[in-house]
């Protein structure tokens, strides 16, 4: 990059929030670099519960602006990227003296179906647990439950289209890039990145900052900016445990703790079910993030309290962890902790502005970027008008209930493939599985077999379209086949990449 250029807007942080604000200002007509350290998603943004939702629990605390907000975003999305996010019925068992009264539930489920815009998605029923299919995994106890609609989405592979379509759009993306410094110099703010593998560094000029570092925001002010005693955030942790099929409904629960808290038990990648979160407080590095004994213990007794055959520790095949950077809105417990977004604009009058991002969900995340683009064209000039109300994500461009007719064709072009491996190219790249695939004629072109149904082929479209670059990046963010690989096969996986970068091309 040519030193001497300005660019509009520099943006730190390869989360949803960055690569969100990334993508809506270059569809406007910005200039953009963004530099994430790590890789796409790789910190909160991969360990959330994969839901599109208007957040049931935060009506208890008076979110409504943020649960209306949310709840109206849920067919946005839905309708820009149904490859990746599809609706989702939850089924949340009731019995009396529970947590929450009958009356209050419903008054929640009435203000979810009626206060966000629901065109789509079905209302809110009731259910006959003795009857229902649903009824069958769970403890006999339990005889009634209310039905609602939510979405899902594959929150990893959201955070990649975006900045796939920002790239396609002029961004210029750069994954394993972290920002040394950051000082403001002519009426413009002078960035030095580093480049983590290579140790090469590059000043990049831009005219804004945007600081979306996640949980690293305030270590990002300190470091980069040499600020001393930072804290704007609260970080706060959630781990899930994936355990062995619990049941085989197409829906997903939504659980009461008896401590007040909530809990989702949800079908996932076809063989498995998720189970979370958990809520408390994160004092370490965001990078050590890993769930605790207490936290398998807690999640596997609550699971145990509803369904009939418990959840042990045997079960779990899986866990992961990250760290919410809220807000600290000086709440006394995690769970209390506001979910709503902040967004604060530093500098004007002649020094450069910077816009620090707190907070926020992924359900909200296109409508946080809108707010951060008014804070950017109030500081640096307006640009286009807004657009991604109606946009699609890379892949998306087919209708909402359309998946089904999507895989069809994908599979009578290519018949050699398993009906699973179509389903699943559909599920993750949408319309451009036909990219991916282009030239193809039969299994061996494919190429080399990595384990699972993970081809060569899908690899090295990965390293070129998605900025992967180790295994861990294509096994549990782009495509979570590190469910099905053995350590060996992630290992040789792990070779081949790092052979293929070094290549000469």
């Amino acid at each position: 990059m040519d030193g001497n250029v300005i660019r509009d807007i520099f943006v730190i942080g390869g989360g949803i929030n960055g690569c969100g604000i990334a993508r809506d200002a270059a569809g406007r007509g910005y200039s953009v670099v963004l530099a994430e350290m790590k890789d796409f998603a790789s910190g909160t943004s991969s360990a959330s519960t994969k839901l599109i939702h208007g957040g049931l629990r935060y009506l208890e605390h008076y979110e409504f602006r943020l649960v209306r907000e949310a709840l109206m975003e849920r067919e946005v999305l839905w309708a820009m990227a149904p490859h990746v996010i599809w609706p989702m019925r939850f089924v949340l068992p009731f019995q009396k003296g529970g947590p929450r009264p009958a009356w209050l539930i419903r008054l929640g489920l009435f203000l979810y179906d009626y206060i966000g815009g629901r065109k789509l998605l079905p209302a809110t029923s009731t259910v006959d647990l003795a009857r229902d299919p649903a009824g069958g995994p769970l403890k006999k106890l339990f005889r009634k439950a209310f039905e609602y609609s939510d979405g899902w989405v594959d929150d990893a592979r959201l955070v990649v289209l975006n900045a796939r379509d920002a790239a396609d759009r002029g961004a210029d993306i750069r994954t394993g890039t972290k920002v040394v410094t950051a000082r403001r110099e002519n009426g413009h703010w002078s960035v030095e990145t580093e480049n983590v593998e290579t140790g090469a560094r590059e000043t990049v000029r831009a005219r804004m900052l945007v600081n979306a570092a996640g949980p690293w925001i305030d270590k990002v002010l300190s470091s980069a900016f040499g600020r001393n005693d930072v804290h704007n955030v609260r970080l706060v942790q959630g781990s899930h445990i994936v355990v062995k099929k619990k049941f085989s409904d197409p829906r997903a629960y939504f659980f009461q703790n008896p401590d007040g808290r909530i809990m989702f038990a949800i079908p996932y990648q076809e063989e498995f079910t998720l189970i979370g979160t958990t809520d408390r407080d994160y004092q370490g590095d965001p990078r050590d993030v890993r769930i605790s004994d207490e936290e398998m213990r807690y999640l596997c007794a609550s699971a145990s309290e509803y369904f009939a055959e418990p959840v042990t520790r045997d079960d779990i095949v899986w866990t992961y962890s990250g760290v919410r950077p809220l807000f600290d809105d000086g709440a006394s417990k995690a769970q209390e902790a506001t979910r709503d977004y902040v967004l604060k604009v530093e500098g004007g009058d002649g020094q450069a502005p910077l816009l620090n991002i707190f907070g926020g969900k992924l359900t909200t995340y296109r409508r946080l970027a809108e707010s951060a683009l008014e804070k950017i064209s109030e500081s640096i000039g307006a640009k286009g008008d807004r657009w991604t109300a109606t946009s699609r994500l890379p892949g998306g461009d087919f209708k909402v209930d359309g998946f089904d007719a999507e895989v069809k064709a994908l599979s009578a072009r290519f018949p050699f493939l398993a009906a699973a491996h179509a389903r699943r190219l559909v599920r993750l790249y949408g319309t451009r599985a036909s990219f991916l695939l282009e030239g193809v004629k039969s299994a061996a072109d494919l190429g080399r077999h990595f384990g699972s149904d993970l081809y060569e082929r899908e690899v090295r479209w990965l390293m070129k379209e998605e900025w992967a670059r180790h295994a861990e990046d294509v096994l549990w963010r782009r495509t979570k086949r590190g469910l099905h690989l053995t350590a060996a096969e992630a290992a040789a996986l792990e070779d081949y990449m790092a052979a293929a970068q070094a290549a000469p091309h």
